[in-house]
């Protein structure tokens, strides 16, 4: 499927997450867009959603200005998905509203999407998860210290976000999402 256009969005996403990296590490953050792309098209995207896997943390990382660029270069659908996947803008001075607050907006907003955003928001927080799962082995329950929120509420957030996927999808990767959900639950709170 390589495309020039999967080729433009991955120069985006380059472009928009330069200097960022992974939540207490030395990893470019780009890696977990790539990721989540790559999940996504293993469960069957196409080009589209696969575009939008790769773009979903643009707006919400680098700010409304490329809300624009990806409307115009990948159109209304892909537009669609990033948004949606998208739990707060910036604002002018680059903060967002307190954590808490932004994930309960989220997660209300996740019960109308679509199929398309329950494909790559599954995606994302699956490659989230497994590099949770990844990093515990490691650090064991520091690996909860690089986040803003407390291991419980990062707990209940990726539980909510599986348990509205199922309830409004019957992709295959709402029920591998659910079993990483299980999987990373046993694994912090034995």
């Amino acid at each position: 499927m390589p495309t020039k256009r999967l080729a433009d969005a991955l120069a985006l996403a380059i472009e928009a997450h330069t200097g960022q990296y992974r939540k207490g590490t030395t990893i470019p953050y780009i890696v977990h867009p790539l990721g989540v792309a790559s999940i996504a098209l293993e469960y069957h995207a196409d080009e589209d959603q696969a575009i939008a896997g790769l773009l979903h943390d643009v707006l919400e990382d680098g700010g409304d200005y490329y809300s624009d660029i990806i409307l115009e270069k990948f159109g209304e659908r892909v537009h669609a998905i990033v948004e949606a996947c998208t739990d707060g803008l910036p604002d002018e001075n680059g903060l967002k509203s307190d954590w808490h607050s932004r994930k309960l907006e989220y997660l209300k907003s996740l019960k109308t999407v679509s199929e398309d955003v329950i494909l790559v928001v599954s995606a994302d927080k699956l490659h989230n998860i497994r590099s949770i799962i990844d990093d515990f082995h490691v650090m064991g329950d520091s690996v909860f210290d690089k986040f803003t929120p407390t291991k419980q509420q990062t707990l209940w957030y990726y539980r909510s976000v599986a348990e509205i996927a199922m309830k409004n999808s019957s992709l295959k990767i709402t029920d591998v999402l659910n079993n990483t959900v299980v999987q990373m639950e046993k694994l912090v709170l034995s």
